[in-house]
């Protein structure tokens, strides 16, 4: 479990709020960011009603990622740029941002079902040109249902696909995983594999549409973690 508490930027958004609902019911103490410090407070009281008893704190996003030794990045693809440009006077060196962005084509006003192309291959590696020296940044969350995190009720049984750099980092990223009930890490590669699992996003989504589920990733073959 991490040291300090995990920041979620974001945490007022669907996955984001998700996440923190997760990692709270599993004892890992939350900061939930946003850039209206009203709001956050509000995500942080709907969390205290669904995980009472929970350390969930909340502040404006450059307040929030300050005592975090892991910030997920949880925001719209529009708002990614915007969100890192502010944050970077704030992010140090040694600090972890783990991106779940996607950059769907919804961010334009063009389909859910589509992605938009990044310069840099992936909105993860978009993240990491933006992030200051020293701030590494691990790809994941991408796959998992945002309601499903939000329903308590629900079972989870799926895996998280994991891509960065460094080894290190990826297992931090990989032990908060497994705090989480029914989710398993599973480690993809470098970053730039970032643009292939990003685009898993839509197709779940077009699948979930098709057939109206909430459809997850399972990888067979490998051993339990």
């Amino acid at each position: 479990m991490p040291d300090s508490p995990v920041c979620i930027v974001g945490g007022t958004g669907a996955l984001g709020f998700g996440l923190a609902v997760r990692l709270g019911l599993a004892g890992v103490p939350i900061v939930i960011g946003s850039r209206d410090a009203g709001r956050a407070r509000e995500a942080a009281e709907r969390h205290a009603e669904q995980v009472p008893g929970a350390s969930c704190a909340a502040a404006e996003n450059t307040v929030a990622v300050q005592d975090s030794e892991i910030v997920i990045l949880s925001v719209p693809f529009r708002s990614q740029s915007e969100t890192l440009t502010n944050l970077k006077g704030v992010l140090r060196p040694g600090q972890l941002l783990v991106d779940a962005t996607v950059p769907l084509a919804a961010a334009v006003g063009g389909k859910a079902t589509r992605t938009l192309g990044v310069w840099q291959g992936s909105a993860a590696q978009q993240a990491q040109e933006m992030a200051p020296e020293g701030v590494n940044v691990v790809s994941a969350f991408h796959t998992v249902s945002a309601a499903l995190l939000s329903d308590l009720d629900h079972k989870l049984d799926e895996d998280v696909l994991i891509c960065g750099d460094r080894r290190d980092d990826k297992a931090k990223v990989a032990e908060l995983v497994t705090q989480i009930d029914g989710l398993r890490p599973v480690d993809c590669g470098p970053l730039e594999m970032a643009r292939i699992v990003e685009t898993l996003t839509p197709l779940l989504i077009s699948i979930n549409v098709r057939n109206k589920v909430r459809a997850g990733i399972k990888i067979t073959g490998l051993n339990s973690h």
